[in-house]
C-alpha cells in the first residue's frame, strides 16, 4: 500500500509543496490521456486510498468523492487531447500534460511523478516507478485522472454509441476492434495508433 514517505523525503530535503502526478489513458486506441496532480494536507486521510487500476470501480468512485470533498486536498487536472496526441506523439503529449497540470498549481516546488523522470520538467521532479502503489500522493492522482477519463469516455459514448466506449473506455478489446474494422475510426480515435491507422486507410474517417 502506498505511504507518505517519498512525500515526507523531498520535505527532509527543503521542499515545501510537493505534489504527486500521475495518468491514465495512455495505451487506449481513443479519447484523451488524463493527467492530474495532488498535494495532500496532514488532514487528507483515505481509508483504501491505492494505485486506481487496484480498485473497483465503486471504490475509485467513492474515494474520488472523498478527495473532492476534503479541505486538506489540492489538485489539478488537464487532459492531452487526441490531436495533440497524433500530432507529437503519446510519449510527448502525456509528458506535456504532467507539465500544464503541475504548473496550474502555482506553489508546487516538487513533483513525484508515476514512472521514468522527465527531462525538461517545470519544477524539480523525481520518477518513481510503480509510483501510484508507492505514493500517498501519486495514487490521489491516479483516482483523479482515472475517474474523469472514465467519465469523458461514457459522454463520447452517447455520441458514438456503437463503439462501446463507455465499457471498454477506449481500450483496444475485442469488441472495440470488431467496431473499428465495422465502422472505421471516429474523430477521437487516435490516427497514430497501428490498429486505427489500418481502420482508417480501409475505411475512411468519419466526421
Amino acid at each position: 500500500m502506498p505511504d507518505d514517505a517519498y512525500e515526507q523525503n523531498a520535505r527532509k530535503r527543503g521542499f515545501r509543496f510537493v505534489i504527486g502526478i500521475d495518468e491514465a489513458g495512455r495505451g487506449p486506441l481513443a479519447g484523451p490521456v488524463s493527467v492530474a496532480a495532488v498535494r495532500l494536507g496532514s488532514d487528507a486521510v483515505f481509508e483504501g486510498l491505492n494505485d486506481s487500476k487496484k480498485l473497483s470501480e465503486k471504490k475509485r468512485e467513492l474515494i474520488f468523492a472523498e478527495i473532492m470533498n476534503c479541505e486538506a486536498v489540492e489538485w489539478s487536472h488537464s487532459f492531452a487531447e487526441t490531436k495533440e496526441i497524433d500530432e507529437i506523439n503519446i510519449l510527448r503529449a502525456t509528458e506535456a500534460a504532467m507539465a500544464r497540470t503541475a504548473t496550474q498549481l502555482s506553489e508546487a516546488d516538487y513533483a513525484l511523478i508515476d514512472g521514468r523522470p522527465v527531462k525538461g520538467f517545470p519544477i524539480a521532479s523525481e520518477g518513481i516507478v510503480k509510483g501510484d502503489s508507492k505514493s500517498l500522493s501519486i495514487a490521489a492522482a491516479s483516482v483523479i485522472a482515472k475517474v474523469l477519463r472514465d467519465r469523458r469516455m461514457v459522454e463520447w459514448d452517447a455520441e458514438y454509441p456503437e463503439y462501446g466506449f463507455a465499457k471498454h473506455k477506449g481500450y483496444g478489446t475485442k469488441v472495440h476492434l470488431e467496431a473499428l474494422r465495422k465502422y472505421g475510426p471516429c474523430p477521437i480515435h487516435r490516427r497514430s495508433f497501428a490498429p486505427v491507422a489500418e481502420a482508417e486507410r480501409v475505411f475512411g474517417q468519419r466526421g
